[in-house]
């Protein structure tokens, strides 16, 4: 499994007008609508379901939120770089600029802790994350992560 099986270049997004969590996790709701056609108000549901077991940010401006959909028949990521930083209730208090969302079937079984796994383990790489920061073209953006994963792969 590869970020490039779970991203596509329509599903990363440089967004600059959220001020909260929820407003965050409202505009991931709307961006995929389209890419998994499911409403926006159940996805919305099922990462705000998750987020109540305890907030997904890991640290270093970095969240990873998820959720399981019955709804849908294959893992499926969305990458948000926010231009201004939100609280995301992050172990470490740092605010949160780079969202790498998962949204897996509800059966996925172990391959959405691999899909997870793989996730964090690219946003660990902190040359690639001031890479992504810096950067405000989404197809850029897009290249970066699926080329990193290529490069640590070699």
């Amino acid at each position: 499994m590869d970020l490039s099986a779970l991203l596509t270049p329509e599903a990363v997004k440089v967004v600059g007008d959220v001020s909260s969590k929820k407003r965050l996790m409202q505009s991931i709701s709307e961006i995929a609508e389209t890419m998994v056609n499911v409403p926006a108000h159940r996805i919305f549901e099922a990462l705000q379901e998750r987020e109540s077991l305890g907030p997904t940010g890991v640290g270093q401006g970095i969240a990873l939120p998820h959720a399981r959909l019955s709804e849908i028949d294959k893992i499926m990521g969305v990458f948000l770089r926010l231009e201004r930083p939100i609280d995301f209730d992050a172990a470490d208090r740092q605010p949160v600029d780079l969202v790498f969302v998962l949204l897996a079937p509800l059966e996925t079984g172990v391959d959405h802790l691999k899909a997870l796994a793989l996730v964090a383990r690219t946003l660990r790489n902190q040359a690639l994350c001031s890479k992504l920061r810096a950067n405000n073209d989404p197809l850029a953006l897009y290249s970066l992560l699926t080329e990193s994963e290529a490069t640590q792969a070699a």
